[in-house]
């Protein structure tokens, strides 16, 4: 219970950015009109957007806000706050079973573009995986980047997990097969999955990623799966274009957001997470590793529009 309350309070001093732009934005709306109006609505959709909710997740938003007042009769804008925080809440994919992976043997391939905090972000989930008592092993499949290994390393040894990695250059499938042998061979639970952040070309990188599944697939066919994008939350919209640009190379299976404390834009998580039909997994929140916490829409939006105490939401 307090490693619970300990990691709301990161969340919720990670998210200030967002709170004192995006969120106090949004009770600014609520608090300038004393009736429902269609300037309300306008004004609200305004924000919303510049807030990275996005044009198209805004306009579903405003669209099912309109239909609970008609439908509850509701006239005090200030009754507003509450109901719209639920329809962003609905607008989260959430797995119930998101984190099964846990509980078996599983690799986890994280793509991301360069210099979203990819490799970081590995490095925290290696982290707290063996703090969770797995056995870890980090692959450096990017090798095309001359640090992201010894990045990994470095990560690699806080944790106490190996990385196995090839020479720059190498063909990535080649560290894949040494990195699922490895696997097999010392009994590993997670095996993590560093892969090269290119988007220039799709073509290249779709190539790429299929080799790597097909090793996995052979050598490993009966292991849990899991792809995980990691994306900049300060980059916006073009987080969201990223996004969609892996998940036409590749089934992604979870969203981590980095640099959440970075933003005054809280809204990508909405955005990101509709637009992709895909749960947010995990949102980072600083540079430590305990700063890289899962992903609860609940706590998000508790600690971005309510308050410290979790037991107050508004």
């Amino acid at each position: 219970m307090a490693e619970k309350k300990g990691f709301f309070s990161r969340l919720f001093k990670g998210l200030q950015r967002s709170r004192d732009g995006f969120a106090e934005n949004v009770d600014n709306v609520f608090l300038g009109w004393d009736k429902i109006c269609p300037e309300l609505y306008d004004e609200l959709e305004e924000v919303l957007i510049m807030g990275d909710v996005g044009v198209q997740t805004t306009s579903d938003v405003i669209d099912d806000l309109k239909t609970i007042v008609k439908k509850e009769h509701i006239k005090n804008p200030g009754d507003l706050k509450q109901k719209l925080i639920e329809i962003l809440d609905s607008r989260l994919s959430f797995d119930e079973h998101g984190f099964d992976f846990l509980n078996e043997k599983s690799i986890i391939m994280v793509v991301g573009v360069n210099g979203v905090g990819k490799t970081t972000t590995i490095g925290k989930l290696a982290s707290e995986y063996t703090a969770l008592g797995k056995k870890v092993l980090i692959a450096a499949a990017d090798t095309f980047r001359a640090a992201a290994r010894e990045q990994l390393e470095i990560w690699g040894d806080r944790a106490n997990v190996s990385v196995i990695g090839g020479q720059e250059g190498q063909d990535p499938s080649s560290v894949i097969f040494d990195a699922v042998s490895a696997m097999k061979s010392r009994n590993i639970d997670i095996l993590l999955i560093d892969t090269a952040g290119r988007l220039h070309n799709k073509k290249n990188l779709m190539n790429e990623l299929s080799k790597m599944n097909k090793v996995i697939d052979r050598e490993c066919g009966d292991m849990h799966r899991e792809t995980f994008v990691v994306l900049d939350a300060t980059t916006g919209q073009n987080a969201v274009s990223q996004a969609h640009q892996f998940a036409e190379v590749t089934d992604i299976t979870g969203i981590i957001l980095t640099k959440m404390d970075g933003t005054a834009k809280g809204g990508i998580a909405y955005q990101v997470s509709q637009a992709l039909s895909c749960p947010v997994k995990y949102i980072g929140v600083g540079e430590k590793a305990e700063d890289l916490q899962r992903f609860s829409p609940e706590d998000f939006s508790m600690a971005l529009f309510g308050g410290e105490n979790k037991d107050q939401v508004v």
